[in-house]
């Protein structure tokens, strides 16, 4: 069951016009040709652009040669964009204009909308209202524009739509920062590495990085879309298309930033300290067909190997060096980084004996020496031939010969790598001018040259972790599980607020999660006892809705061992409340079994951007110390509750550390999901559920929530 993905089937919009369109008409344009609303007018007639160009200015008969239009009621039709370069307030008429001459698409370069505050965000939500009105898309407002390399189309402004020296290619980029993003698509070119297509989105007022993501997915000029991405506002969406690129086998390359400083505290339940919004979007690159880079110089490389077109079967690797040192160094890096170097075959490593010098190393990674100066490095593919032929090997990074033989050597290595579809990745050994046009040629040729051992390894990382994830899609694909429980129908109190213990444990066992045995009493009905209405030892609390943490009022006595004591916890326990929050209300005091066991923390929220999620950890110490979490998008099944607790750091404690016995992950499995079908049955009116501890017990005997908070919207 994977039910994350869950967003309502909507149509895809068809951007076709934009990134192609019949006829551009630039509104604001100026015969400066160094202005904003000049640079589109160069870009569209000196690049390449095979379309109609309607300069729109009353103040000018003729542009650039071009005949001006008063308005876009007087431009020729058809018209496929208007890019608008006017200020703030004439755009929303701009917009109303295009809708009464069927122009499709707007793309707003101007600013002073929701980036300037309050003022300039009424005026975003009007301009939004006119284009839901008219029938108009808008790109922007406050971005830079759009570019089609492929089809050399550059509506927009800024230095890098002007360079010419950018290249077309199979990558797709929208981007949140145009400035940037644009960057990125430049420096791109200057390695040789094409894009198709850029957007900038700017304010996101109507069309969303999300939307442009999506269309770009779909079209097979594009094999992969990079987004440079300070946020979104529909999460689940987001999913969606990171599962849509693991069916489509098209990796999406995401920059996140604006990660820092942005934890939300809540003060009812520590669920909400442990979810911040990076982590959640963190948690969906992890599950997507999303690839995270964190630098230019990771984005370039990964970029580099998958334009290669190869995916790994597997996580092992071959490194075959001329060099000791770098076969080491790469090898630390790749077994950081979770990729295996097993030892070759026997029969592999008999073959290299046959062919390296006798002081070389036949281990992995292979040290074939410096030997191969002798013969042009011919032996030296013959190693790596017989590397990649090896069964055990899923991928080959090697080392490039350097001087006068390695354009020689090139040529016989290009027909080794086409003898088989695994994924070769050369680390070059040197500056990219030393032996440039190898570098070049090996390229050209679909082997990935990259600088740097550690930047090596990341890229191939990167290609292996988008491997791993599609034979994991695969694998949920064909996994289709009940659900453990049907929704149930629970009877909530029409306000929002907290509920106490007893009724949060009380909405827990309605969804078969296992809570300790307790009794709720009135103060009266403790004092007047004359036997335990459990077995001891037992824990006496106060039952009240207006203290969310009991601990901090003093509200909490475990370990009671006889009714003397049961008694007097139940006065203490009184007084302090009344001493700590006189008007909190007081349900009655809750006495309820002790219980044992490793104490983990089970919570869910309803994230704002993300909706239901489930936040799972170790508890007692470790949650505030270590903050070793997971999350899960709500609702998902026993399978996946299972990965989640295998992705802690500490799940080792579960599973038997140093002799201990092993945890009844099975129950606590069962226990995430049925908390997952709970806040996602009842994300209407559920805010947040807490469940700590809850004690794990040793294998084959469960677990139990000894304390929960559910908060109510």
């Amino acid at each position: 069951m994977d039910q994350t993905a869950d967003a309502a089937v909507r149509p895809r919009h068809d951007f076709s016009r934009l990134i192609n369109p019949r006829a551009v008409a630039v509104v604001g344009a100026s015969n400066d040709l160094s202005r904003i609303g000049g640079q589109p007018l160069k870009l569209l007639t000196e690049y390449g652009y095979q379309g109609k160009v309607y300069p729109v200015n009353p103040k000018y008969p003729e542009i650039k040669g071009l005949k001006c239009y008063p308005d876009l009621a007087s431009v020729p039709k058809p018209c496929d964009v208007a890019l608008v370069a006017l200020s703030a307030q004439h755009v929303v008429g701009v917009i109303e204009q295009c809708g009464a001459a069927g122009i499709p698409f707007a793309i707003v370069l101007s600013a002073g909308f929701s980036e300037i505050g309050a003022d300039g965000a009424a005026l975003q939500d009007k301009l939004v209202a006119v284009a839901r009105a008219s029938g108009v898309r808008i790109i922007g407002p406050n971005c830079l524009g759009a570019m089609n390399l492929k089809d050399n189309v550059r509506i927009g402004f800024g230095g890098t739509l002007q360079l010419r020296t950018l290249i077309p290619g199979p990558f797709a980029m929208v981007t949140q920062s145009g400035g940037f993003g644009f960057g990125i698509v430049a420096t791109a070119a200057y390695y040789g590495i094409g894009f198709n297509y850029a957007i900038s989105t700017g304010n996101e007022a109507d069309t969303s990085m999300l939307d442009l993501a999506e269309d770009f997915l779909e079209r097979s000029e594009v094999e992969g879309v990079v987004m440079f991405m300070e946020g979104v506002t529909d999460g689940r969406r987001l999913i969606a298309i990171g599962e849509r690129a693991l069916e489509l086998g098209k990796p999406i390359l995401v920059w996140k930033v604006g990660n820092t400083d942005i934890g939300r505290q809540a003060a009812a339940s520590h669920t909400a300290r442990m979810t911040t919004g990076y982590e959640l979007f963190r948690t969906s690159f992890r599950r997507g067909g999303f690839v995270e880079v964190r630098d230019s110089d990771d984005l370039l490389d990964a970029l580099k190997v998958f334009r290669a077109r190869r995916l790994p079967r597997g996580n092992r690797v071959g490194v075959i060096t001329l060099s000791g040192g770098a076969g080491v160094l790469l090898a630390d890096r790749c077994v950081e980084l979770g990729l295996q170097l097993p030892p070759l075959s026997a029969t592999t490593a008999g073959m290299l004996r046959e062919i390296v010098v006798t002081f070389a190393s036949v281990a992995n990674p292979v040290d074939a020496t410096a030997n191969g100066y002798n013969d042009n490095f011919a032996s030296y593919n013959r190693v790596i031939a017989t590397v990649l032929a090896d069964p055990g090997i899923d991928q080959v990074i090697a080392r490039s010969p350097r001087g006068s033989a390695a354009t020689a050597w090139s040529r016989s290595f290009i027909e080794v790598a086409r003898t088989s579809d695994k994924p070769i990745v050369m680390n070059w050994p040197t500056s990219p001018d030393d032996n440039a046009e190898v570098m070049q040629y090996l390229e050209q040729n679909g082997v990935p040259c990259i600088l740097a051992p550690g930047r090596t390894v990341r890229a191939l990382a990167s290609l292996n972790e988008f491997a791993q994830k599609r034979r994991a899609f695969e694998q949920r694909r064909r996994h289709v599980a009940p659900r453990l429980i049907a929704k149930q129908q629970l009877e909530l109190p029409q306000a929002a607020g907290t509920l106490g213990e007893h009724r949060s444990k009380q909405i827990l066992r309605q969804y078969g999660i296992p809570v300790v045995n307790e009794v709720l009493l009135s103060a009266a009905a403790v004092a007047t006892l004359a036997r335990p209405p459990l077995p001891f030892p037992l824990a006496v609390k106060v039952e009240s809705p207006d203290l969310p943490h009991k601990t901090e009022a003093g509200a909490v006595r475990p370990g009671v061992i006889d009714l003397s004591a049961l008694k007097a916890a139940a006065r203490d326990i009184l007084a302090s409340v009344r001493g700590f929050k006189p008007e909190a209300r007081v349900d009655g005091i809750l006495v309820q079994e002790m219980a044992a066991g490793l104490e983990v923390i089970v919570g869910a929220l309803n994230d704002p951007v993300f909706g239901p999620v489930v936040v799972f950890g170790l508890g007692g110490v470790y949650t505030e110390l270590l903050k070793d979490v997971m999350h899960g998008f709500a609702p998902f099944d026993v399978c996946a509750a299972k990965e989640m607790i295998s992705e802690i750091k500490g799940s080792a404690l579960l599973t038997g550390f140093r002799g201990q016995p092993a945890l009844d992950i099975d129950a606590l499995a069962d226990t995430l999901s049925r908390v997952s079908l709970l806040i996602a049955d009842h994300a209407d009116r559920i805010a947040e559920i807490d469940v700590n501890p809850l004690f794990v017990r040793r294998a084959g005997q469960g677990v139990v929530a000894a304390d929960a908070l559910i908060v109510l919207k």
